[in-house]
């Protein structure tokens, strides 16, 4: 393996030496198979190519000061990924098989994993998609679920620092019904023509409101969104929005270290009224957002005024990093040991 650069990775594709693989035929899984391909072979009828049959999950280990490889709340992914495979009609991926899929994975390429002190983490891609042929609407008959890996950086180049992104009025991620709750390939190729706009005037996301009405938040880019005042912990409520893994864990060290939580829906208004806010998702962890423009009101929310992340928005994200990486006491059960 060629020398890397921990602390200089970006959030991105990185070949490693393994991934991890089981087909789903005749009504059952298969045995868990390993591949040094990089490559997939599948019908050209495929659903995944034709009717969005995909869901995904986003993990992510850690070393630890004694060289141990942990891994973030492995259980609720496998749940999720689930709820996922529900939404679209696709079998689920028992949670033994999920598990021994992401931890042979790890192991198969532990040296991949960033050492201590770099920033840096393994990012770990559990992917499930339909590969059986059908040219009519309906779920296919065959499944593949697989695992692949990569260290990565930071999911905004500029890491725990605030940062600006602006409101996509012009653009729904997802509908009130539809699968805006569940982790599929479809609701983020919804958000990518915003994104890129966001990106072309100089902003790191957009922030999506509700597609019924226009008037509340929903997702953030990539993540959840969240803001602090009067000492409370305000996240918003909606069938639209992924429950992020990190926002729950946020909310219940928000709570450990004083904040009340709300979870309701949140007016646009109150924009003007937060003292801190940001975005948090597993890849990004917690990313502070020092303003927020509307274009169509030409007004820009303004937060993080000295520069730096809010004083609870980083208590919170140190928290997180020191259970991560074994820095503190893991009272919650958060983290599991790949042996």
């Amino acid at each position: 393996m060629k020398n890397i650069e921990w602390s200089k990775l970006p959030f991105g594709y990185f070949k490693t030496n393994y991934n991890t693989r089981c087909y789903y035929r005749d009504g059952k899984w298969g045995q868990l198979e390993v591949s040094s391909s990089e490559q997939i072979t599948m019908h050209i009828a495929a659903t995944c190519l034709h009717y969005g049959q995909e869901a995904f999950e986003g993990v992510k280990a850690f070393r630890s000061k004694d060289n141990l490889i942990k891994v973030f709340r492995l259980s609720e992914n496998s749940k999720r990924m689930n709820k996922s495979a529900d939404a679209i009609l696709m079998p689920q991926v028992p949670e033994s098989l999920f598990r021994e899929a992401v931890h042979k994975t790890i192991k198969l390429n532990s040296e991949f994993v960033p050492p201590y002190g770099t920033g840096a983490s393994l990012y770990i891609r559990p992917i499930l998609i339909g590969t059986g042929p059908q040219v009519g609407v309906k779920p296919a008959d065959e499944y593949l679920f697989m695992v692949f890996v990569g260290p990565v950086g930071p999911y905004f180049k500029d890491g725990f620092k605030p940062v600006s992104i602006q409101i996509a009025r012009d653009y729904d991620r997802a509908a009130p019904l539809g699968t805006g709750h569940v982790k599929v390939g479809g609701n983020y190729a919804a958000s990518l023509r915003a994104t890129e706009e966001a990106h072309h005037e100089g902003y790191s996301a957009s922030l999506f409101l509700d597609a019924k009405e226009k008037k509340y938040i929903d997702e953030c880019g990539p993540a959840n969104f969240f803001a602090i005042k009067d000492n409370t912990y305000i996240t918003p409520e909606s069938h639209s929005i992924l429950p992020s893994i990190t926002n729950m864990s946020l909310q219940v060290l928000a709570e450990s270290i004083g904040l009340k939580i709300e979870k309701r829906r949140i007016h646009i208004d109150e924009l003007k009224d937060f003292e801190e806010v940001g975005a948090c998702g597993t890849a990004a962890d917690i990313s502070p957002i020092k303003a927020i423009f509307d274009p169509e009101k030409q007004i820009t929310f303004e937060y993080c005024k000295d520069g730096n992340p809010g004083p609870i928005s980083e208590k919170l994200y140190n928290l997180l990093q020191d259970i991560q990486y074994c820095n503190i006491p893991d009272k919650y059960g958060w983290l599991e040991t790949i042996e």
